[in-house]
């Protein structure tokens, strides 16, 4: 099986970014998952029902390409913690 088959990049879903196909599941979750020590086994049950083969390809993706997405993972988690440093009052002052 080609696990190229099993990842899709959609316009207008997760912001065209890789997903698992047939769902708007994006690799990136597996990627922060797998990172966080979940099995792709625990991955596809936990968020179920991901095709487990999905998951796998899932998580090939993301050891292929593994640079770029920590680096994406670790971008999001700094804009968390900022965000919640500033509180939720502060981000009602900036929408208003």
């Amino acid at each position: 099986m080609d696990i190229g088959t099993l990842i899709t990049r959609t316009p207008g879903v997760y912001g065209g970014r890789p997903c698992l196909v047939g769902t708007r599941f994006p690799v990136l979750q597996v990627a922060a998952c797998y990172r966080d020590g979940m099995s792709p086994e625990q991955i596809a049950s936990e968020y179920g029902p991901l095709d487990l083969a999905a998951v796998y390809a899932g998580v090939a993706y993301y050891l292929a390409n593994q640079a770029a997405i920590d680096a994406e993972l670790e971008e999001r988690e700094a804009l968390s913690e900022r965000l919640a440093a500033e509180g939720p009052a502060r981000g009602l002052e900036r929408a208003v």
